[in-house]
């Protein structure tokens, strides 16, 4: 009996769905909730233009609501409209779209390929568009168009990839475009991520004062080596520069002495040069 419960609310979820799409065609529909609330049913439609929903005085909202109440056995329905931020996210506002050009008579490839830049603009992920029908001539034929990357199957595909779907009647038949996208921000369950292993590094701050403190440290030491350097080559110069002296001191002794011995000897020859110079005169006065 629960299986049944749940197949007859979804069939009335489908009903109120295709009412609000045809009803609001124009004010581009993209979608509707159904939440049930202590106070009643509140009914939230997502439109493009929410002004052609509500209507004049809210005349639109009204009749929709009477509708809602006796047509469907919805219990005080209460109608919420709010507007879509991104239009070109919605895949049934997009696939209404395609159908609307598609009935001005423009060409299937080119309305695809205009709906897929304007998709992938919008920053989704990946799209695909399908139209369906006697697009080429009289037997039915499908083209698919997609670009990015998109779920195809499993439950990703189901729970992330919107889905739209609209119909538009051309001369040779009916046509069908279906459009599924991807919305931008959507994080598979394949999704990995790598994490880097934490590897313990002393911070550069820590490093630069080691750093500093060596360098600091090293000319001290060098410092010291030249000192002790200097001390050690400084003392065997002024050894040497007393043994100099000391020679020198001792050759001004010897000179002296020498000095002495010749005055010593002069002055005995010059005793004994007077006589012989008294003897010359003689000599001369002789003569």
């Amino acid at each position: 009996m629960i299986e049944k419960d749940f197949v007859t609310e979804g069939l009335k979820r489908t009903r109120i769905d295709e009412y609000l799409e045809n009803e609001l065609e124009r004010a581009g529909y993209g979608g509707m909730e159904i939440q049930l609330t202590p106070l009643g049913t509140m009914i939230v439609v997502y439109a493009e233009r929410p002004g052609m929903v509500i209507g004049r005085g809210g005349k639109t909202v009204r009749n929709i609501t009477q509708t809602l109440k006796t047509n469907y056995g919805l219990e005080n329905p209460q109608v919420e409209v709010k507007e879509v931020d991104v239009p070109e996210l919605n895949p049934k506002i997009m696939a209404h779209k395609i159908a609307a050009m598609l009935q001005r008579g423009m060409h299937f490839r080119r309305v695809a390929y205009t709906a897929l830049r304007r998709i992938m603009g919008a920053g989704a992920q990946g799209v695909e568009v399908t139209i369906s029908g006697k697009i080429r001539g009289a037997r039915s034929a499908t083209a698919k168009f997609n670009d990015g990357y998109i779920k195809k199957c499993g439950e990703p595909s189901t729970r992330f990839v919107k889905e739209g779907f609209a119909t538009v009647q051309l001369k040779p038949g009916v046509l069908g475009i279906y459009v599924r996208i991807m919305p931008p921000g959507t994080i598979l369950p394949d999704k990995v991520d790598i994490l880097k292993a934490a590897v313990e590094e002393p911070a550069v701050d820590t490093i630069m004062e080691t750093l500093e403190t060596e360098e600091a440290e090293e000319p001290q030491a060098e410092e010291i080596e030249d000192t002790e350097l200097d001390e050690i080559e400084t003392e065997p110069l002024e050894n040497s520069i007393t043994e100099a002296e000391e020679e020198a001191v001792e050759e001004q002794e010897e000179k002296e002495q020498e000095e002495s011995d010749k005055t010593k000897e002069e002055a005995e020859d010059k005793d004994e040069e007077p006589e012989e110079a008294s003897e010359e005169p003689k000599k001369t006065e002789k003569k």
